[in-house]
């Protein structure tokens, strides 16, 4: 049987020490080769060939979220990575990792301008959120600070079960990731693998709204579990108090298709649907949308 390393190297992961990773993104691709930039570009003005998308916890999360693309069947465990390796060693490898997995694309001289291929080759961003929960890694703060320290914005994509954590961290763009509006759906599609997720959330809320960095909380719409139910967000968006709200249609895609059927995937008309009615119960209006990535932005006024 294979062991979770396995796996993800198979489908493209490069795999950094003990328990960090790095991927190329589908948009780093798409703006490569095809001059098509992601919806971070749009709604923040990121370049995409220049981003990195790495994880210092590649199998370690509290969840079995059922519209995940990872392998998180696999999962390493839920506490803080053990013997966890040094900050600085992890961003260096990210950044040799990064241009070994471009390097490549500079031979696509048709396609590919050799000024982009040199910027890609000089990242600016960083998304903490490849796979895994990445507060797992103790030593969260101090990564995103050796980011910083190589002028690199960073976003960190959480899910709130290291609620403590939140208050160490000083991303450029702080993410929560805020699937279920209630317990149960909680229980159902997060899947938590510890007894008080549901609480730890609610902590996780808290001090999010007290954060000083840029905040969004990203809501994955699966049809049948939560994108019928906008409303019932109002309450935990309240007391989150996101500078954004990213409204984004769960994709059939990787080992979700074991979990989830085609069907759960919402249209982008049903995503655009779920945040007009979400903007009439909150103080957030819709300000975007990518129809490529079925998302939509929120924010307040």
């Amino acid at each position: 049987m294979e062991n979770v390393t396995e796996i993800m190297e198979k489908q493209g992961y490069r795999i950094i020490g003990t328990h960090s990773a790095v991927k190329i993104c589908h948009w780093t691709r798409e703006r490569l080769m095809r001059k098509r930039s992601c919806y971070k570009a749009k709604f923040y003005g990121i370049s995409s060939h220049r981003c990195i998308q790495m994880t210092p916890s590649f199998a370690w999360c509290q969840h079995s979220c059922l519209f995940c693309w990872r392998p998180v069947e696999h999962t390493l465990g839920t506490d803080d990575i053990k013997e966890p390796q040094e900050p600085s060693y992890i961003v260096e490898a990210s950044l040799e990792a990064q241009k070994k997995l471009i390097s490549g694309y500079g031979g696509e001289k048709e396609r590919v301008t050799q000024q982009e291929f040199r910027e890609a080759n000089s990242p600016a961003h960083v998304a903490i959120s490849l796979a895994g929960e990445p507060t797992n890694y103790p030593y969260i703060g101090e990564l995103i600070d050796e980011y910083h320290r190589r002028k690199m914005s960073t976003f960190l994509v959480t899910n709130g079960m290291n609620p403590k954590r939140l208050e160490e961290v000083n991303p450029t763009n702080l993410y929560i990731s805020l699937i279920s509006p209630t317990e149960e759906i909680y229980k159902r599609l997060n899947r938590p693998k510890i007894k008080d997720g549901w609480e730890r959330l609610h902590e996780s809320l808290e001090i999010f709204s007290t954060s000083k960095t840029r905040k969004v909380v990203r809501i994955t719409l699966v049809k049948g579990y939560n994108l019928e139910v906008p409303e019932l967000f109002s309450k935990l968006i309240e007391k989150a108090e996101p500078d954004f709200i990213e409204a984004k249609g769960y994709v059939h895609v990787g080992y979700s298709r074991k979990r989830l059927e085609r069907s759960h995937m919402p249209s982008y008309e049903e995503v655009n649907s779920f945040s007009d009615r979400l903007s009439r119960v909150t103080d957030y209006t819709i300000k975007d949308s990518s129809k490529d990535s079925k998302v939509f932005l929120l924010s307040k006024g």
